[in-house]
């Protein structure tokens, strides 16, 4: 049996492709007392659409592997609920935005075989009980642990029966500063303009602080071993990436309009804690960091009570 921990659009999506018979969600430990099924419409890539009535697992101890689709800042507590009813054999793989949950997970549990996954599979949920495949991509899995190493293949070819496309990773931590760099440097903006990806590459304060902070990023990058990408090379892919997805919500965007808590402590938050280890200043990561923290409801409601927000000259379409 695969478990899934996380029922959000990730955790469906890999839940409507695994083998029906063989994948079940685990609750979340802060989670109200489930129904019996998760069930949820799903449309494919190529637009056919079918039930889906999954079980939830009470009792973890026929697991095979276990995949975690929580939010970054939820991983770690949702996973030590768990943990002790679950074999130490069983793979786990994090698919986390950002970085920093990861490596907690996997300092918290060296024992165990932790991997880490980053793809670029694009699901939404329309509404609640519909789940749309609505982007194909990749997905690179890699262990964290020396425990995991040998169960890499495995854990690969049973991700594969979905038909996605799989690939084993030796070097994960590459792969997922790779994704942070493009969560860094569009997420963000997004959320502060209140735009889709596309719609930052012509704004002003886009523009202003996308140099520097690429200049910072390359130089912890450099710092920690993680390639040699120079500034402009970091800023190229970073609005290709904006270009190719330029109608898309990024899921710090949408957390801010769902009233969620956004994943910006491990993503341009995370920039920021690995610059002050090790003595480099990050000033525009820690700006957005700032702005994104800003942003949240209840800091609104309490800083600002007469309604204005301090972005409203990032905006200067809006009457």
């Amino acid at each position: 049996m695969i478990g899934i921990l996380g029922a959000g659009s990730l955790g469906r999506l890999w839940a409507a492709l695994l083998p029906q018979d063989q994948v079940a969600f685990l609750p979340r430990p802060d989670a109200d007392p489930a129904p019996a099924l998760l069930s949820y419409s799903f449309e494919s890539i190529q637009g056919s659409q079918r039930s889906l009535a999954l079980p939830w697992l009470q009792q973890p101890d026929d697991l095979s592997l276990l995949l975690v689709t929580t939010k970054a800042g939820d991983t770690l507590t949702a996973l030590q609920h768990w943990l002790p009813k679950i074999p130490e054999s069983v793979p786990i793989v994090l698919f986390q935005n950002g970085l920093g949950s990861q490596q907690a997970v996997a300092d918290t549990s060296p024992q165990r075989p932790i991997l880490a996954a980053s793809t670029t599979e694009g699901a939404n949920r329309p509404d609640p009980n519909r789940l749309v495949h609505a982007g194909s991509g990749e997905t690179w899995v890699g262990a964290l642990t020396p425990r995991a190493r040998p169960e890499l293949p495995g854990v690969v070819a049973q991700l594969a029966t979905t038909g996605l496309v799989v690939h084993a990773e030796d070097q994960i931590l590459v792969r997922l500063w790779q994704k942070l760099v493009v969560n860094a440097g569009i997420n963000p903006f997004t959320a502060i303009l209140d735009c889709p990806n596309g719609d930052i590459l012509a704004n002003d304060f886009f523009q202003r602080h996308i140099d520097p902070l690429c200049r910072e990023i390359a130089g912890l990058m450099a710092a920690e071993g993680i390639g040699d990408p120079t500034a402009g090379e970091l800023r190229q892919r970073i609005e290709t990436v904006a270009r190719n997805t330029a109608r898309n919500t990024s899921s710090m965007r949408g957390d801010i309009l769902n009233r969620r808590t956004t994943e910006i402590d491990f993503i341009n938050g995370y920039l920021v804690q690995l610059g002050q280890r090790l003595d480099i200043p990050t000033p525009v990561n820690q700006l957005l960091t700032d702005r994104v923290k800003q942003l949240s409801p209840h800091k609104e409601s309490e800083e600002f009570p007469d309604g204005q927000s301090p972005f409203e000259d990032l905006h200067p379409h809006r009457g």
